[in-house]
């Protein structure tokens, strides 16, 4: 398909082609008719993108102190590389839309294929030929509703929930500051509403369209303006101010007072400098509200990812509630948006369209068609069988030697470009033939550069007979379903951790064991590890214990935000997700195999994404082994820590940068924590025509059953 994107590291905007997208069971899949430009965001997107490191580390201050808490953590080589690789990157553009739905996943109710849906929402409802959209940013569109119009339902819900938060009802005098879209739309909105609307701009142009449409426009002039203002109040001034406008510029905040009624409100929706004196707020006691984007449910995980709607009775407009009251205030024709298009594109022309929007900024709104008005006539009749998880004909390349390693990669984000496709080619492991990924745009990159194949799905890349050799790099809910279904085929799988979350997939995997399987537990094959390990076996070698080992792994980890995927119960937590590290490495220097393990968790969260978390556990020849993981150090602290005492010595490493032996350091070029030794074992075992190592399973049992105590207490 063909969609939008706009480079991280600059350049302009294109249209690419990329695999169709693949919807989850919380999303539906819908063929695109139409999507909306959104002026202000996408024009200041793309600008971000293009502009040099400097001006975007000055943008996001956020960011440059991920990249410096990552490389005191990480080191700042592989920081560098993530780094490089996130830069490298490709952004899709729009998250306004309409379309035909032609999948539902599972767990999404009132959507049907064939509906005519409203589409919202950054990453999911982009400029692209079909959009994977979470079933809750879908609106379905009145049978006398455009799709052309239908496309402005999120962007007009960005108006309307900041008419919301301003409280407004009939007879409210609402001022708006910005007559871009948002503005007009809001304008508009209010109107409908009953209230009493004047708008103000620097632009005359958007003052007269405005005023053409029933309301006041004002051009700003300062006091005359203040006394129009006043005087379209009968001298009372506005009871809510709504900033729509945009930029660096803290004029429209200063001005609001000025503007207000004793005990106003100003609501602001537009990205405007906040630099105001208290003096002006205090004097009338104003109330301040910040919207966020167009309602409830944005940027919580539960209600985008997950499907997880609100109770109507506690919040009566969501995000998609709000896409689905602006469809009725269409459908009974108290709003339209006659006149907010001025520009309209073939979705071909999309690169044509953005250069103008960054030269001429009296765009106001700017609608991409795709070819496809007549789908909206398809309504309830088109549907199109969307087939996934196909079991293909096996290969018969089960635990034979491999020499000419063939890989498909599954997933294709930051960590796959950062380090599994440079491991690949440090170790000369073998050639990338073919690479999917969730939305395929990241997929279509990474296939360019490297000249393998995108596929559609994965069950299509694993059924490909020219790959032999399968990387799963994808979240960590879906690796057992994938592996599983790679093992079935016969082919060599390389997973990254964690193998699965439960022991009814680990149970599966290992019925479905055909050929080999590895993991991505590369400490266990560190330069350090590797030396603690001969230090302690000295000439007996790892099968002959002389005695137990006691060992304490300390890991000072790093508080994250609520998005990312170590909070989201899916994906196991930190326990399953990385903790697991830590176990393998234990046994890796143990050399025996587990009598009991038990996790403890702190905190008052989920006991499941517990973020502090103590593991303990016993081997056979009496060795323990002490975990404590803990997000709440300091950030000078080195991540990880490991001291081994037993048979008379003591073994030291230091974040895997040096090691000391019986008080004697020895220090390594640089901080190697095993992927490359990782991937030159799994060459070794390809080529060799071996089954899976014990320790996969070893390890990945002990996490489980570490993941289970933790729920118990």
């Amino acid at each position: 398909m063909k969609q939008v994107v706009q480079g991280v590291s600059g350049g302009n905007v294109r249209l690419v082609e990329v695999p169709d997208p693949i919807n989850s069971p919380s999303q539906v899949l819908v063929e695109t008719i139409a999507t909306v430009v959104s002026p202000g965001t996408e024009r200041m997107v793309t600008q971000l993108a293009q502009s040099s490191l400097i001006s975007k580390a000055k943008a996001r201050p956020d960011l440059v102190r991920q990249v410096i808490e990552k490389a005191k953590s990480d080191g700042p080589i592989n920081t560098l590389k993530t780094v490089r690789s996130r830069l490298d990157s490709d952004l899709p553009l729009g998250y306004s839309g309409c379309g035909l739905v032609r999948a539902v996943g599972e767990y999404v109710e009132g959507i049907s294929v064939g509906d005519i849906v409203a589409t919202g929402g950054a990453s999911y409802a982009n400029h692209a030929e079909f959009q994977a959209v979470p079933g809750l940013l879908t609106a379905k569109v009145p049978s006398n509703v455009s799709p052309a119009d239908a496309a402005f339902s999120t962007i007009a819900s960005i108006s309307l929930h900041g008419l919301r938060l301003g409280g407004i009802e009939a007879g409210t005098n609402l001022v708006i500051i910005g007559l871009g879209l948002i503005g007009q739309i809001a304008a508009r909105l209010g109107l409908a509403a009953g209230c009493n609307v004047v708008g103000i701009d620097i632009d005359k142009d958007k003052v007269d369209l405005l005023s053409s449409y029933g309301c006041v426009g004002l051009l700003e002039e300062g006091a005359s303006t203040t006394e129009a203002v006043l005087s379209h109040t009968r001298g009372r001034g506005a009871d809510l101010v709504v900033i729509t406008a945009g930029g660096k510029s803290n004029g429209p905040i200063k001005r609001a007072p000025e503007l207000l009624r004793d005990r106003g409100s100003i609501v602001i929706v537009g990205d405007v400098a906040l630099e105001q004196d208290r003096t002006p707020l205090y004097m009338k006691e104003l109330t301040l509200k910040v919207a966020r984007s167009y309602g409830p449910g944005r940027y919580d995980r539960n209600y985008e990812e997950f499907g997880i709607d609100y109770p109507l009775g506690y919040v009566r407009f969501s995000e998609g509630r709000n896409m689905e009251s602006v469809l009725d205030l269409l459908s009974t024709k108290r709003v339209s948006f006659d006149g907010l298009v001025s520009d309209r594109f073939k979705i071909d022309d999309a690169p044509i369209a953005y250069e103008k929007l960054n030269k001429n900024p009296k765009v106001l709104g700017m609608l991409f068609t795709y070819g496809k008005d007549n789908l909206a006539s398809q309504s309830k009749m088109s549907s199109v069988k969307i087939e996934s998880d196909v079991k293909y004909p096996v290969s018969e390349s089960a635990k034979k030697k491999v020499q000419n390693v063939k890989i498909g990669l599954i997933g294709a984000g930051a960590y796959t470009n950062s380090v599994i496709v440079p491991k690949i080619k440090e170790a000369s492991l073998g050639s990338i033939v073919g690479v999917v990924s969730e939305t395929g745009l990241s997929a279509q990159r990474l296939a360019n550069r490297e000249g393998g194949k995108v596929f559609s799905s994965y069950s299509e890349l694993i059924g490909a007979s020219e790959i032999n050799t399968i990387f799963v790099t994808t979240p960590h809910s879906s690796h057992s379903k994938i592996v599983e279904l790679a093992l079935q085929s016969k082919k060599n799988v390389w997973c990254e951790k964690p193998l699965c979350l439960d022991d009814t997939s680990l149970n599966s995997i290992k019925d479905s064991d055909e050929s080999l399987l590895f993991v991505g537990f590369n400490r266990r094959f560190s330069p350090a590890i590797e030396r603690v390990k001969r230090h302690f076996e000295g000439d007996l070698g790892s099968t002959v214990s002389r005695g137990p080992l006691m060992i304490t792994y300390r890991v000072a980890s790093n508080r994250v935000p609520d998005t990312h995927w170590y909070k989201d119960r899916r994906e196991g937590g930190r326990l399953l997700g990385e903790v697991c590290h830590f176990i393998d490495t234990c046994s890796a220097i143990v050399g025996q195999k587990a009598r009991n393990i038990k996790a403890f968790g702190s905190g008052f969260d989920a006991k499941i994404l517990a973020e502090d978390v103590a593991v303990m556990i016993s081997y056979e020849d009496g060795s323990i082994a002490t975990i404590t993981y803990s997000v709440d150090g300091h950030v000078s602290t080195p991540k990880e820590r490991i001291e081994i005492l037993g048979r008379k010595k003591t073994a030291i490493v230091d974040d895997f940068k040096s090691v000391e032996l019986d008080g004697k350091k020895e220090v390594f070029k640089h901080q190697d924590k095993g992927q490359l030794g990782a991937f030159l074992e799994f060459k070794r075992l390809l080529k060799s025509g071996s089954s899976t190592p014990e320790w996969v399973y070893e390890s990945s049992i002990m996490t489980i059953i570490a993941a289970q105590s933790l729920l118990t207490l």
